[in-house]
């Protein structure tokens, strides 16, 4: 399959924004750990879709640091939105592990890690990922 960079960007925005839709219902549902989970899945695929703009993405969690070692061959503009989005990104990606392990050294399952507050503050780094997401590409 040959790489077609405007397409893995259209797929990874299209990821993105539907992570972002299921995170949403999972904090109406109640689903705290969903939540998490799925925004840390959003944030994730916003990042790689600004990365497929210049290279494919690597099999990783936390895109972060591919998005700053592309940086300077961004617009001056646009690096501000690229470094808070890797900073979210960067935040955001332990959650990937823990809401499907939990912390087993202290044996806590993962619905047992998260309540409304910490899933309202996920959801809410996840929007701004996808804000991001949508300038930097715009």
């Amino acid at each position: 399959m040959k790489f077609d960079p405007q397409v893995d960007v259209e797929f990874r925005a299209k990821l993105a924004r539907e992570y972002l839709e299921d995170a949403e219902a999972r904090l109406r549902d109640g689903d705290f750990r969903g939540c998490v989970q799925y925004s840390q899945l959003a944030v994730e695929n916003a990042a790689k879709a600004v990365v497929a703009m210049r290279r494919v993405p690597s099999w990783t969690h936390d895109p972060s640091a591919e998005l700053l070692q592309l940086l300077e061959e961004f617009p001056p503009e646009k690096r501000g939105k690229i470094s808070r989005l890797a900073e979210i990104s960067s935040k955001l990606a332990p959650e990937h592990g823990r809401t499907t392990y939990g912390e087993p050294e202290k044996f806590l399952t993962p619905k047992m890690l998260y309540d409304q507050n910490s899933a309202r503050e996920a959801l809410e780094l996840a929007r701004e990922a996808l804000r991001l997401m949508s300038e930097i590409l715009g």
